[in-house]
């Protein structure tokens, strides 16, 4: 990117050419940026390329503005904003761990109980998961499978059954252990 800005405005009432815009505050955009960013060169530099970015789409319009660079910083601030709103539900870097290990008290049930499931047809599979694993009500469990909340009362009840029958006598000595 050329950082000088030799370039003079056009005269009133012609656009500007959006290569000499670019060149003439592109520098300024990439400052402003990395004090918004708290000194991030790097995310800097992409919110000033995105701004731009999403100035050229409507460059026409904004050309011909009175004051297209500030127009160019409202829209830089806006990017940094959305940017941190997205990010803000994302994950962030620490450097402590928040979560333990998971200890598995039983790691033979569990596997049992996964060889159990991937016998059973997908969608009986599917409402025992949501169900029991992820413990939801069997109205969302319905929504979620475009099924009626009979249906997955019965799919579950079944379902159990056959698990049950699988498992027999390896279900009682995996619950009692």
């Amino acid at each position: 990117m050329n950082r000088t800005t030799t370039t003079s405005p056009a005269p009133p009432g012609q656009p500007l050419d959006f290569r000499e815009f670019a060149a003439a505050r592109g520098h300024h955009l990439v400052r402003t940026a990395f004090l918004l960013t708290g000194g991030d060169a790097h995310l800097a530099e992409d919110l000033a390329q995105e701004a731009l970015g999403r100035l050229f789409d409507r460059w026409r319009r904004i050309s011909r503005m009175a004051n297209p660079a500030g127009y160019a910083q409202t829209v830089l601030v806006n990017t940094f904003l959305s940017y941190r709103r997205r990010r803000s539900s994302g994950e962030h870097v620490t450097d402590t761990f928040a979560e333990t290990g998971v200890s598995d008290p039983d790691p033979a049930l569990r596997v049992t109980l996964l060889r159990a499931l991937a016998g059973l047809p997908p969608q009986d599979r599917a409402v025992l998961v949501l169900r029991f694993w992820e413990d939801r009500s069997v109205e969302e469990t319905a929504s979620a499978l475009k099924l009626s909340a009979s249906a997955v009362r019965s799919r579950s009840s079944r379902a159990l059954a056959r698990l049950r029958e699988e498992l027999g006598e390896q279900l009682d000595e995996l619950t009692q252990s």
